[in-house]
């Protein structure tokens, strides 16, 4: 018996602006995510409540509309390291056929971004080409309820570190992302 392909999904749009200094990026939206058009979905995903923590904001109160618009004006944006791929359900390692963002127009887009945080591991094997371009990186401890290795106090811990200031003139010159 042959089982029938996974479709090709397409991820989100970005949550950018040319005011961002943080770029948080996942590596690709759930299930319940990809239903619902709406970045970190899924009820027991913490990463509203951890971007509330780093924030001093609680945004996971409001309207995903209003979270959205609160998270630009703290000068975070919000992405994901993949465009597209082939999965069946939420899980990282399902993924198959990943197709990248195409990250050479964030300069253009962003030109004041400084850090750049990775969502989970999955996420974070992109940290090695965005420090070689100059980008201040910080992986994280995934947000996923499937990640439970951490508390949530130890998880935003370290979710705090995106919240460090990058020093003024710190970043060299910017070559190609990719």
């Amino acid at each position: 018996m042959t089982t029938a392909p996974s479709p090709t999904l397409t991820g989100l749009a970005p949550v950018i602006d040319a005011d961002v200094r943080i770029l948080v990026l996942g590596s690709f939206p759930g299930a319940a995510s990809l239903a619902a058009g709406c970045y970190y979905a899924h009820p027991r995903n913490q990463f509203w409540r951890l971007v509330s923590g780093v924030l001093g904001e609680d945004l996971a109160a409001l309207p995903y509309e209003e979270r959205l618009v609160r998270l630009l004006a703290h000068r975070v944006g919000l992405w994901d390291v993949l465009a597209g791929c082939e999965r069946e359900g939420s899980l990282d390692s399902s993924i198959r056929k990943p197709a990248a963002n195409d990250f050479e127009r964030l300069r253009t887009l962003c030109p004041l971004l400084e850090t750049v945080g990775f969502n989970g591991q999955a996420s974070g094997k992109f940290a090695p080409q965005f420090a070689a371009a100059g980008y201040r990186t910080v992986v994280l401890p995934s947000s996923s309820p499937a990640h439970m290795a951490m508390s949530f106090e130890q998880k935003l811990a370290v979710w705090r570190r995106l919240a460090e200031e990058t020093a003024p003139g710190a970043r060299p010159a910017q070559p190609p992302l990719f």
